[in-house]
């Protein structure tokens, strides 16, 4: 196959990525969030989104939760970094939130189809964007609000500026004429903008290509030198703006704004950090990975048990390509990084490995071209596409939609629930929302309130009689109500006597 024809194909699997992930946030998310990232992502994004970094505290914040956004002297912002919420406000000004991530998805199989053609040739290209594009790790996560499509991208952005700039060419790509100065600012503004959107993942990312700049300045310095500078130089550049944020948020650019919600919440071992009354241990951290790892070998292409199969064949064919042992590293890498982190990832998959799912899915697709054999093994050739074949479609017509459908309704958010809060809505008044019996309830009614939308509507967090009839009276102007979403469509009168 041509160039020309790969990428065309290329480009249709992107196409149906984003249509597959735009279908996804529709019928499994309902374009809702559903978990507590989501909700500050898309709050801060709100706010980012009228030209804001921050809102001043209501009135007794605690009233006024929205997950995972913390209030600290006197202003409310979330407690993330700027990178995903920048790049999500672009989607609430244009009104579609949801199709930011779809879009990121359709962008990552594309440049998982120039990964897999620079490290094994064009047809693992094409079979690799084809297995990224039907993860379900990938399908999970495209249809949320969460962060990772942007870090794939941004990890995918940087790993091919950083081969273009220091590899020799892959198998069956055309010279790129991109000059160095260009691939240099490419690589260093991805890694960069990884910083500021999951600074551990950035971390795991950019170990291999350091031990990988380390090796090739043993061999070769001069021009090397001068770009690793520069990549150095421009990643560092950005990823300042990191303390830059946090000084403009608290008014002090060490503070982890992470601890702001929980006091516990950092990364590392020991006393004080996770949820254990020992802290964080290396015991406990080998737990968490093990169940995420559990969690990856399905999830990682949908083939239970056995998503990994082809890698070990992958590195074998790719043993002597330099890049592809360091792109693949970056999956031992989050695994090593993310074990210092004391909360575990697999209810949307094992998402802290998701940046490494492209480099997986070209290894593994280099290992299918090798099975397969050359031209004229036609046997073999038939024998490896018949199984390829039959697992895709065991993640396709199987295992995806059954994940995929175990996520509808997570934690109870539906859209169903919010048009029935809608049904009844009063419009300007107050609105005290029962628990029930965690914040899961209310949370499904909050981006009727500002700054998700234009709203007059205050929802108010259920903390106890005395605490919420003290709220309400800050409003006295306003109709005051008792939503119980157990029973949807129904608005009571708070009675403001007590």
């Amino acid at each position: 196959m041509t160039i020309r024809r790969a990428d065309l194909a290329a480009g249709a699997l992107s196409l149906l990525a984003v249509a597959a992930s735009l279908a996804t946030a529709r019928e499994v998310f309902e374009e809702l969030p559903h978990v507590e990232d989501e909700f500050a992502n898309l709050w801060q994004a709100s706010v980012m989104a009228e030209g804001k970094i921050a809102l001043p505290s209501p009135p007794e914040p605690p009233s006024f939760l929205v997950p995972f956004v913390v209030d600290h002297r006197g202003l409310r912002f979330g407690k993330y970094l700027p990178g995903w919420p920048a790049t999500l406000a672009l989607g609430v000004a244009t009104g579609a939130p949801y199709a930011v991530n779809p879009i990121l998805a359709g962008v990552a199989v594309w440049l998982t189809y120039r990964l897999g053609t620079r490290l094994a040739g064009v047809a693992a290209g094409l079979l690799a964007a084809l297995l990224a594009g039907a993860s379900p790790m990938v399908r999970m996560l495209s249809g949320t609000l969460m962060s990772h499509m942007l870090s794939v991208e941004l990890t995918l952005a940087f790993s091919l500026g950083w081969f273009e700039l220091f590899g020799r060419g892959g198998d069956g790509v055309e010279a790129r004429r991109v000059p160095r100065g260009v691939l240099a600012a490419a690589a260093g503004l991805s890694l960069g903008l990884l910083v500021l959107t999951r600074p551990l993942t950035a971390l795991g990312v950019a170990l291999p290509f350091v031990l990988h700049g380390v090796w090739l300045l043993a061999r070769r310095r001069g021009e090397v030198a001068r770009d690793l500078a520069r990549v150095a130089a421009l990643a560092l550049a950005v990823a300042a703006l990191w303390p830059t944020w946090q000084w403009a948020q608290t008014g002090d650019p060490w503070r982890n704004l992470y601890t702001l919600w929980w006091p516990y919440d950092r990364v590392g071992f020991g006393p004080g950090i996770g949820v254990l009354e020992s802290g964080h241990t290396l015991g406990q951290a080998w737990i968490n990975t093990r169940h995420s790892l559990a969690a990856w070998r399905h999830d990682l292409f949908g083939w239970p048990f056995v998503s990994w199969i082809f890698l070990p064949f992958g590195m074998w064919a790719l043993r002597r390509r330099s890049e592809a042992w360091v792109a693949a590293a970056v999956f031992p890498s989050l695994i090593v990084v993310y074990l210092a982190y004391w909360v575990g990832s697999w209810l949307l998959g094992p998402r802290y490995f998701v940046e490494a799912v492209p480099a997986l899915a070209a290894v593994s697709a280099g290992g299918i071209v090798w099975l397969a054999g050359p031209a004229p093994a036609r046997g073999r050739r038939i024998a490896i596409a018949s199984l390829v074949v039959g697992l895709l479609l065991i993640d396709l017509a199987g295992y995806l939609p059954a994940r995929l459908g175990g996520l509808r309704g997570l934690f109870g958010i539906t859209r169903a629930s919010l048009e029935a809060f809608q049904r009844v809505d009063p419009g300007a008044a107050v609105v005290v929302v029962r628990r029930n019996p965690a914040w899961h309830g209310y949370g499904n009614l909050l981006t009727l309130t500002a700054p998700f939308r234009e709203s007059a509507l205050l929802l108010v967090y259920e903390r106890g009689p005395e605490i919420d009839a003290a709220v309400v009276g800050l409003y006295p102007d306003l109709a005051a109500f008792v939503y119980d979403p157990a029973q949807p469509g129904r608005l009571e009168r708070w009675r403001r006597d007590g």
